[in-house]
């Protein structure tokens, strides 16, 4: 059950720094957001708004270009509020997921991503960046699209996000895996693909089951 997400789901790639502008960050980090936003493809942010993602490898060119154009210091402020929505979600999917299966699956992903947030810190010390515990706009809109789901229809909704938010993620982790600027994000890149590759994966099989 695909559905194409509205334009302002990925303008937050763009204002990501309005949402983390409350914590302190150097000034090279500062710089490197920045400059990444300027030179992201033409109508990147206009795509990654309004696509069902498919498969990686079926995504948009111009979409792919833009989330494997990420600096690292962007990247990692990127993953932290995506490891936020992805705990915020899981919290309520266990809560109130209509079966087992799906509250399982929300707690897994509580747990998993609050080690890789944990993880992150460790990595975005030393590039000395402050990842903010804001929602960027972008993950904030998936968020949204659970407001007033209950029931099956909470649950199909809510592994469609994860399908969708895990699809973006691991083209991100992609290319940092292949080429990061410093070896601690790229090992971090190369430690965490798999986690995001087996929630997609099982994101695949639960929606199969409740559709």
């Amino acid at each position: 059950m695909k559905r194409a997400f509205l334009p302002l789901l990925a303008a937050g790639l763009l204002l990501s720094s309005a949402c983390t502008s409350t914590n302190p960050e150097t000034e090279q980090a500062s710089a490197a957001r920045a400059d990444a936003a300027t030179n992201r493809p033409p109508g990147s942010s206009e795509v990654l708004g309004a696509y069902d993602p498919g498969t990686p490898e079926a995504m948009n060119p111009t979409t792919a270009d833009a989330l494997r154009g990420f600096t690292d210091p962007e990247f990692l402020l990127t993953v932290a509020s995506s490891n936020e929505m992805e705990i915020q979600l899981g919290t309520l999917a266990a809560q109130q997921g209509s079966t087992d299966a799906v509250k399982q699956y929300g707690q897994m992903m509580v747990d998993h991503h609050t080690t890789a947030s944990q993880e992150l810190s460790s990595v975005a010390t030393q590039l000395d960046v402050k990842p903010s515990v804001a929602i960027m706009p972008m993950h904030q809109q998936l968020i949204d699209r659970l407001k007033n789901k209950s029931g099956r229809a909470f649950d199909e909704r809510y592994l469609d996000v994860m399908e969708t938010a895990h699809k973006l993620d691991i083209v991100m982790f992609e290319a940092k895996e292949k080429k990061a600027e410093t070896p601690a994000v790229q090992a971090f890149a190369a430690k965490t693909l798999p986690m995001l590759r087996t929630h997609l994966a099982e994101a695949n099989t639960l929606e199969k089951q409740v559709d």
